[in-house]
Parts: C-alpha cells; sequence; structure tokens
C-alpha cells in the first residue's frame, strides 16, 4: 500500500510538471493578444481622433470659403456702384465742360452780332454783304447740345460704340463749327478704337491732334494715337508716342497710363 501511495504521488508530480509548459504558453498568447487588442484599440482611437479633426477642419474651411464668396460678392457689388458712380460723374462733368465750350457759338448767333455782321459787309460792298448772309445760318444751341450728348451717351452710357460713332459723323457734319468738335473727334476715335477698328480710331485721333492744338483732348487723344499704333504693329511709332505724352503732360492721367503701358511691353520682351 504505500508503494502505491508513492506511485501515485510521483504521477501526479509529474503530470503537473509536464502540464507547466503548456499553461506558460497559453498565458504568454493570450496576454498577445491582449496586447494586440489594446495597440488596435489605440489606433482606432487615433485615426478616430484624426477623421473627427480633419472633418472639423473641412467644415471650418467651408464655412470660410463660404464667407470669403460672401465677401467676393460684396466688394464686386461696390466695384460696380463705383464704377457706375464714375461713369456718371464722368458722363455729368463732359457734358457741363461741353456746354461751357459750347458757349461760344451761342454769343456768336445772338441777335446784336447777327445784326452787326450784315452791317459791316454793307460798309464794304453789296456782294459780301450777300455772301456773309447765306454762311451765317443760324444754329440752335440747344439742338447741338442734345446731338452731342446723345452721341455721347450711346457711347458711355449704352455701351453702343457702333451707334455712337455713326452720331459723332452726323454731329460733325451737321455742326461744323461747333467748338464741340474736338470732343467729338476724340469720342468718334473712341468708338472706334472700342470696337478695335484701329486705322479709323487713329485717323480721329489724329485729325484731332492736327486741327485742335490745345484741345483739353489732346494728351488723351495722343495717348489713344500710341495705342492704336501699337495694336496696328507700329511698335515703335507707339512707343515713341506714349514717350512724347508723357514728355508732354507730365503728371496728368494720360501720363501714369502711357508709362504703365511703357512697363508692360517691357516685360513682353523679356
Amino acid at each position: 500500500m504505500g508503494r502505491q501511495r508513492i506511485l501515485c504521488v510521483v504521477t501526479v508530480v509529474a503530470a503537473l510538471v509536464a502540464a507547466t509548459p503548456a499553461m506558460a504558453q497559453r498565458l504568454s498568447l493570450a496576454e498577445r493578444v491582449t496586447l494586440l487588442e489594446n495597440a488596435a484599440n489605440a489606433q482606432n482611437q487615433s485615426a478616430g481622433q484624426a477623421n473627427l479633426e480633419a472633418q472639423n477642419r473641412i467644415v471650418e474651411l467651408q464655412s470660410e470659403v463660404r464667407s470669403l464668396r460672401g465677401l467676393v460678392e460684396t466688394l464686386q457689388n461696390e466695384i460696380e456702384q463705383l464704377k457706375q458712380n464714375n461713369r456718371q460723374q464722368y458722363i455729368d462733368l463732359d457734358g457741363r465742360l461741353s456746354r461751357l465750350e459750347g458757349g461760344a457759338p451761342a454769343a456768336a448767333a445772338s441777335p446784336d452780332s447777327a445784326a452787326a455782321a450784315p452791317a459791316a459787309a454793307a460798309s464794304t460792298s453789296a456782294p459780301a454783304a450777300s455772301a456773309t448772309t447765306e454762311t451765317a445760318a443760324p444754329v440752335d444751341p440747344a439742338a447741338e447740345q442734345a446731338t452731342y450728348q446723345a452721341a455721347l451717351d450711346a457711347l458711355v452710357e449704352r455701351y453702343e460704340a457702333a451707334d455712337s460713332a455713326r452720331l459723332f459723323q452726323s454731329f460733325i457734319q451737321d455742326y461744323p463749327e461747333s467748338a464741340l468738335l474736338p470732343n467729338a473727334y476724340y469720342w468718334l476715335g473712341e468708338s472706334y478704337y472700342v470696337t478695335q477698328n484701329y486705322e479709323l480710331a487713329l485717323q480721329a485721333f489724329q485729325t484731332l491732334l492736327g486741327q485742335y492744338a490745345g484741345s483739353r483732348k489732346e494728351a488723351d487723344a495722343l495717348l489713344k494715337t500710341g495705342y492704336c499704333q501699337i495694336a496696328l504693329g507700329q511698335r515703335g511709332e507707339g512707343e515713341a508716342t506714349l514717350r512724347d505724352v508723357i514728355s508732354r503732360y507730365p503728371g496728368t492721367d494720360p501720363a501714369a497710363k502711357a508709362e504703365s503701358r511703357l512697363r508692360t511691353l517691357a516685360l513682353e520682351n523679356r
């Protein structure tokens, strides 16, 4: 009996010793699985946090884009309003100056001057008096101003350049003695320039420069002459004309535009 008990104890101990490595291996695998699970959870949490931050950033950027679009629309509306105001102010200013310049023909057509002309002619000879009477056709200053303003409005107000050119041509033919002729030739040139009819535009500007030296449109006409020359491929002549604008009219808006155009041309050569 004693020997059998000893054998049983030895058998149990041997079985426990044999089972120990397997238990240790099971515990090691479990620990590894736990570590992997913990790592995966941590990685998922990190990825989720990154996704959440990315989504929040996207929402913020979308909000900023909407704000910038609203700002751009507001600025565009303000710019358009400023353009309209400037355009209206320019039209008003040009109209006022035109009326002032148109005062000379009105004064010449006054009753006193009309009566003085036949008297002076009669003191020389009868045929001369007859000729004077024929050439001194009465001019309605109001109609003259209205015709000029209609042509200008067609270009500046309604952007109808072809119609404006036709109206200014009619004005020049109907009122050959008008004080507004320099302005009419300038805007005739602008009407052609807008439609890229540079040859006719150049003719109009050169007519103004050749026949109406000292006009308040002279600097602008010289500037646009340079523009037309460049557009027609006469680059050397155009650049020389722009430098002439800078030299003759320093500190003016046409001079500043001429300088800007020359800088642009210089950059194109690089």
